[in-house]
């Protein structure tokens, strides 16, 4: 007789869910909310209950940078009750995040938030994946790419923030020399040419380069201005150790160099850690970017004239939201700008202490 209760209960379950199909709750947004892509507002398990859903943040590489995104993350996993995967790729390489990537939609997961590391040859990647699943990226873009929308600062704005700092450290003028993970993010090359035309003088904006494309100023040979001369731009191809073995050969190459200038999470400290073994502290000026710790410290020390930061946190925080609200169909999920500015930040000795307070509280440390 049991059996016989939930068969037919079973049953009137089925005809009731097929002559509903509002119960279905799948829902295909249009061209301007979410690409091609098929959105499911809601999942169920296989015993029908409601599932949450999975989103996934997947970034360029492994660093203390992307530890801030990942505590975003899961605050915005508890408050917007959605399942998150955060990705690091343990190489920096295109094909690791790839790899990362399918595994991801494998696995079944619904949105995804990307810092492609590659933009321009990915492109027609990221369309592939834009077909499957609501695609948008985070710190570094691929405006050319089917990605819904960008999540991050103007690059080239805080390039020219980092170059007002080395203005700032060498008034008189000077030989600096830049490190970087590498040139073929989006970030990473307007970035440094926002530091370039800083110290130059020069009056542009991103779009010029986005409309010229050979623009760029060389990464070899040095770029002389009136004042300042860039010596170079050094990559490491996002390996710490390699950034700190190339900034102790740049001392030693260049003996007359005033100034270090690191911009990524890790440059600044590998360029501390070459000054200090060359005990070249306080000598040769050290500028940042972003907020690992030996930087701050180095701040508060008078070792490091500043940094400029970015807002990793609502990197991490703001992507998940996004993803959230487009999977719910929320029409305002993506602003009409498909762009989401979080302005940059100079932090200097007179603000250190605060924000570094500000930063400890948000990794719950």
């Amino acid at each position: 007789m049991q059996r016989f209760l939930l068969l037919t209960l079973l049953l009137f379950s089925v005809s009731v869910g097929c002559s509903d199909s509002s119960n279905d709750e799948l829902r295909v947004l249009s061209d301007g909310e979410a690409g091609d892509a098929s959105v499911t507002q809601s999942t169920a398990d296989a015993d029908g209950e409601s599932k949450k859903k999975s989103v996934a943040f997947v970034t360029n590489q492994i660093a203390d940078f992307w530890k801030i995104s990942e505590a975003g993350c899961s605050d915005a996993e508890k408050d917007f009750d959605v399942e998150v995967q955060v990705r690091m790729p343990s190489q920096a390489t295109a094909v690791e995040q790839k790899r990362i990537v399918e595994d991801l939609l494998t696995s079944g997961v619904e949105a995804i938030a990307i810092s492609p590391i590659d933009a321009d040859n990915q492109v027609d990647w990221l369309n592939s994946i834009a077909q499957k699943v609501p695609l948008i990226t985070h710190d570094s873009d691929a405006p050319a790419s089917d990605r819904l929308m960008y999540i991050g600062i103007d690059n080239y704005a805080a390039g020219l923030a980092c170059g007002e700092l080395i203005k700032q450290s060498l008034p008189d003028g000077g030989k600096v020399m830049l490190f970087i993970g590498r040139l073929e993010q989006d970030n990473s090359k307007f970035r440094r040419q926002g530091v370039i035309d800083a110290l130059l003088g020069r009056d542009r904006d991103m779009q010029y380069y986005r409309n010229q494309a050979d623009s760029w100023d060389p990464v070899d040979g040095e770029i002389v201005g009136d004042k300042y001369t860039i010596l170079g731009t050094i990559t490491d191809q996002g390996k710490p150790e390699i950034a700190q073995s190339k900034a102790e050969d740049a001392l030693n190459t260049y003996p007359d160099i005033n100034a270090m200038v690191g911009l990524f999470e890790y440059n600044p400290p590998a360029c501390y850690k070459a000054l200090e073994k060359a005990d070249k502290l306080g000598t040769v000026k050290l500028i940042g970017f972003d907020e690992n710790d030996i930087t701050l410290q180095a701040i508060k020390d008078g070792t490091c004239g500043g940094t400029v930061v970015q807002n990793p946190y609502a990197y991490g925080y703001e992507s998940v939201r996004v993803l959230t609200g487009i999977l719910d169909g929320k029409a305002d999920a993506i602003p009409e700008s498909k762009y989401l500015d979080i302005p940059p930040r100079t932090i200097t000795k007179e603000n250190v202490d605060e924000f570094w307070a500000d930063l400890r509280a948000k990794k719950g440390q």
